[in-house]
């Protein structure tokens, strides 16, 4: 018989799409008021490396990565996907979104992003959200990507990116550090 335990808590990650860099100073203040302050780590990773929101959004698109100082309860995922829904919602003009917010969680093992969009590698995980497994990492090759890895996630400057993230997220986890306590 398997003994269930608390799984440990994750670092909090959100991938930003935005079709105008401005709109960052809009929603980085957003951002922090609903999640907490952001890690130093968080970065723009230049161009997107998807054509999927050209036509709702326009091209150039332009990707932002926010990791978040304070530790988050893995199950918490799915409400974090709505208010990230709900922050969108402020950057729409003409019936378009100006800014995708994607949010996901990395623990050591995997990175994990939220979605609505149901698919067979897709695990339901309540309040009409799916986890999406977007990479893992082993020991010996770091971040291997999936047959479905997003481009964004799957660009060595992402991957990079990330395995700093997952560096930090070991020194928070073994030092205690980054709970919503703390």
């Amino acid at each position: 018989m398997s003994i269930p335990k608390k799984p440990d808590p994750a670092k909090l990650v959100t991938g930003c799409i935005i079709n105008d860099k401005a709109s960052i100073g809009k929603l980085y203040p957003m951002l922090e008021d609903t999640f907490g302050p952001v890690d130093i780590i968080s970065r723009w990773l230049d161009f997107a490396y998807t054509d999927y929101y050209y036509k709702e959004m326009g091209s150039p698109l332009f990707r932002k990565v926010f990791v978040f100082k304070h530790l988050i309860a893995q199950d918490e995922l799915a409400l974090i996907k709505e208010k990230t829904n709900e922050l969108e919602k402020r950057f729409v003009s003409s019936g378009k979104r100006n800014v995708n917010i994607d949010p996901g969680y990395l623990v050591s093992s995997r990175f994990i992003l939220a979605t609505g969009k149901e698919y067979s590698h897709r695990i339901y995980i309540g309040r009409r959200i799916y986890a999406d497994l977007t990479l893992m990492y082993s020991k010996k090759e770091g971040f291997k990507t999936l047959d479905w890895t997003y481009p964004d996630y799957a660009s060595d400057s992402m991957i990079a990116f990330l395995s700093k993230v997952r560096d930090k997220y070991l020194l928070d986890l073994k030092a205690g550090k980054g709970k919503k306590n703390d």
